[in-house]
């Protein structure tokens, strides 16, 4: 018997603007760009919810954005702590599967089939639910997630509830949902081919399933099958595993600072069993490299400490944590253990994780 595909597709709400805003409150609730610079050819790479209320949009001209709202608060890209959000936001989705496919540093695909059909997950919304949940409750910004039985429903649905929204798509609701859909929301449907389609007097899904796959061959060449199938919710494609995982971490922010060493060391016991669990999940392929430490300060600067060839004790993540406290002398808002990985057969196996 072919068991059904249960897949999601995450995408974090305006990533960068969140990001930006989570690690500056000020900056919260006022209409906020990142991007370029107004003055050159600097382009808006995206912008919070207040911002789009006045016509703000990604990839507009920073000198428009301006023009369209005057009190803009602009910002340039911070690429490095993007990148680390994004790291950390797919470790969570490791914690419920490994067929992971990026789409770039704030969206995925996520195949969450074997475990849903194996009885180790309730469902498919059950895991979206809860990985929306791990990211706002560790992360501090909000991932909006749509759940389908194949990716072209799953990364329109969850855009469908945005900013903070969950989409589901039955396999009963999945042809009504379809038929509904702007020829737009096709993937690959640009504005020259919706002025085509527009042309022809298609608007929506649901007419364009009345054309027959020669004609639409015929007008649109090899994408003539793609809107054949897609307008009729058909999408066989798999999530495809993109990237070996480089590292693993576990951290919290804490609702009050930790003012001093003594209250750091005290949360390593805690943050050591989770990266423990999180770690015999793993194959035998992954080896541990190094353990490493990140701590985030008052002043929402960070820093990050690792040694290589260092056991994987209590001791040594105390060791790493007063090293990295040293840093700054400051309260601590964000405590983090990790591990980095090696190559694969680049050293000899490593009998045992934590000596």
């Amino acid at each position: 018997m072919k068991q059904q595909r249960h897949i999601i597709h995450c995408d974090a709400d305006c990533f960068y603007a969140s990001v930006e805003m989570r690690d500056d409150p000020d900056l919260r609730g006022r209409p906020l760009a990142i991007g370029g610079e107004a003055k050159g050819r600097g382009v808006v790479a995206t912008c919070n919810y207040e911002a789009r209320r006045f016509g703000v949009r990604s990839a507009m001209p920073m000198a428009y954005a301006r023009r369209l709202c005057p009190g803009i608060l602009t910002m340039r890209p911070n690429m490095e702590k993007y990148r680390d959000v994004s790291r950390q936001m797919q470790d969570i989705f490791y914690r419920y599967t490994d067929i992971i496919e990026p789409l770039s540093l704030d969206e995925a695909f996520l195949d969450v089939s074997l475990g849903v059909n194996e009885g180790r997950f309730k469902d498919a919304k059950s895991v979206a639910e809860a990985i929306r949940q791990d990211v706002s409750s560790e992360l501090q910004i909000t991932v909006s997630a749509g759940v389908a039985s194949n990716k072209f429903i799953a990364k329109v649905a969850s855009d469908w509830q945005k900013p903070d929204g969950l989409t589901i798509v039955s396999d009963t609701e999945q042809a009504e949902f379809v038929a509904a859909l702007p020829v737009n929301k096709i993937y690959g449907v640009g504005k020259v081919t919706e002025q085509k389609l527009l042309s022809m007097g298609i608007t929506h899904c649901h007419q364009l399933q009345t054309m027959d796959l020669e004609l639409l061959q015929k007008k649109f060449g090899s994408f003539g099958q793609r809107l054949y199938d897609l307008s009729r919710g058909r999408d066989h494609r798999a999530v495809e595993r993109s990237r070996r995982r480089k590292s693993l971490s576990v951290e919290h922010t804490f609702a009050s600072d930790l003012p001093d060493l003594d209250a750091c060391i005290e949360q390593i016991p805690e943050l050591l069993n989770s990266l423990q669990k999180r770690l015999t999940a793993l194959d035998d392929s992954y080896l541990i490299a190094k353990p490493f430490v990140k701590l985030k300060f008052h002043d929402f600067s960070s820093t990050t400490v690792e040694k290589q060839g260092a056991d994987y004790s209590l001791n040594t993540y105390q060791d790493l944590v007063a090293e990295a406290f040293e840093r700054a002398f400051q309260p601590v808002r964000l405590l983090g253990l990790g591990v980095r990985f090696r190559e694969p057969e680049s050293e000899p196996p490593q009998s045992d994780l934590f000596a």
